[in-house]
C-alpha cells in the first residue's frame, strides 16, 4: 500500500525523493510526472539524523556512499565519504556539520600528478597542491529549531566544490490537529523526472497543507507553489524543461482516497510478545520488520484528482 500510496501521490504532487546527488539526501519530484523506477520515497528522518545513527557503525565515523554519474558530466559519479559532526548548543536547538571526500578521485589524481614528468612545478609540490584541490570535496551545514511542539525551523546549507554551486534550503514546519503546514524555500531546488534526469530551478518557494492518513481513507493536500527563473538540465545539455517547472504562481489541490481489505491475517499475541530466555540472556521474541509482525495479504486500492490554477 504503502508504494501505491508513493505513485499516487507523485503523480499529483511534487514529493521528496531521495538522492545521492546531494548532501541533504533528497530531490523533488515534477509535479505530474510518475517517480522514476529507482526513486524511493524520502523519510520523514532528517538527513543529520540519519547520518548521526549510521556513522556510529562505521570505523572512524566515515560514512561511504555512491552517486550515480550523470550522463552531461564525465567522472561525476564516484564512490563518496561522509563524516558528520552533530552538536546540541541548547535543548531545543541541534547543529550539524557534514564533510563529504572523493577518494578514488582523489587518489587517481594523485597518481597523474605522480608521474606527470613534463612540468616545471616539482612533483612533491603538485602532489600537496592535489590535496587542496576543492572539486574532491563537498560541506553541508544543517540546522533545526524547534520554536514549539508544533513547530520547527530547519536550514540546510551545502557547497559541492565539483560543481561549484552552492544550495540553501529553508523549511517550517507547523502541525495542525490531523494536518501538516510546510512552508518550504529553496535556491537552487533540484528536480527528478519520471527518467531519473535532474533539473535545477533557479528559486522555488512553497506553502502546503497537507492532511494526515486517517480511518477513513480520505486524504487532501492544497498550497501555493512559485518558481522563479529557468529550470536547467543538470545531466543533460539539450532537454526541454517540464511544462510545470516553468516561472509563474500555480495553486494546487488534490484529494485522495483509499481502501485495503484483508484477504487473510495473523493477529500478533501475546506469546509473540514474550521473553525468550537463553544462555546469552533474556530477549523478546519480535519482528525486525513491523510489516512481519503480523503475516497477511491484502486488497488495496486508491484513487484520486488534483486541480491546477496558475
Amino acid at each position: 500500500m504503502a508504494k501505491l500510496r508513493t505513485s499516487m501521490d507523485t503523480s499529483f504532487y511534487d514529493v521528496n525523493i531521495s538522492t545521492p546527488q546531494t548532501l541533504h539526501g533528497t530531490a523533488r519530484s515534477i509535479p505530474g510526472d510518475p517517480a522514476p523506477v529507482d526513486g524511493a520515497y524520502a523519510g520523514k528522518l532528517l538527513r543529520m539524523q540519519q547520518l548521526s545513527l549510521l556513522g556510529r557503525g562505521f570505523p572512524l565515523g566515515l560514512i561511504p556512499s555512491y552517486a550515480p554519474p550523470l550522463s552531461s558530466q564525465n567522472g561525476s559519479g564516484s564512490l563518496n565519504l561522509q563524516s558528520f559532526w552533530l552538536k546540541q548548543p541548547t535543548e531545543n536547538w541541534w547543529l550539524g556539520l557534514v564533510g563529504q571526500i572523493r577518494p578514488l578521485k582523489l587518489l587517481s589524481s594523485l597518481k597523474a600528478e605522480a608521474l606527470q614528468t613534463d612540468s616545471k612545478v616539482p612533483r612533491f609540490k603538485r602532489v600537496v597542491k592535489k590535496f587542496f584541490d576543492k572539486s574532491f570535496y563537498s560541506i553541508g551545514l544543517n540546522s533545526q529549531l524547534d520554536l514549539s511542539e508544533a513547530t520547527s525551523v530547519l536550514l540546510n546549507v551545502e557547497k559541492d566544490g565539483q560543481n561549484k554551486n552552492r544550495r540553501t534550503k529553508a523549511v517550517l514546519l507547523h502541525k495542525l490537529p490531523e494536518h501538516d503546514v510546510t512552508l518550504e524555500a529553496a535556491w537552487p531546488e533540484l528536480f527528478v523526472d519520471r527518467n531519473g534526469k535532474y533539473w535545477e530551478l533557479p528559486h522555488s518557494i512553497s506553502l502546503d497543507c497537507l492532511s494526515l492518513i486517517s480511518e477513513s481513507g480520505l486524504r487532501y493536500r492544497f498550497g501555493v507553489h512559485r518558481n522563479g527563473g529557468s529550470a536547467t538540465a543538470v545531466d543533460s545539455a539539450d532537454s526541454q524543461p517540464p511544462a510545470s517547472l516553468t516561472p509563474g504562481i500555480c495553486a494546487k489541490a488534490a484529494f485522495s482516497y483509499e481502501k485495503s481489505k484483508d484477504l487473510w491475517r495473523i493477529p500478533e499475541t501475546k506469546e509473540d510478545l514474550a521473553i525468550v530466555k537463553t544462555k546469552r540472556g533474556n530477549f523478546r521474541n519480535v519482528a525486525y520488520d513491523i510489516c512481519m509482525k503480523e503475516p497477511h495479504a491484502a486488497l488495496s486500492g486508491i484513487f484520486g484528482k488534483s486541480f491546477y490554477f496558475s
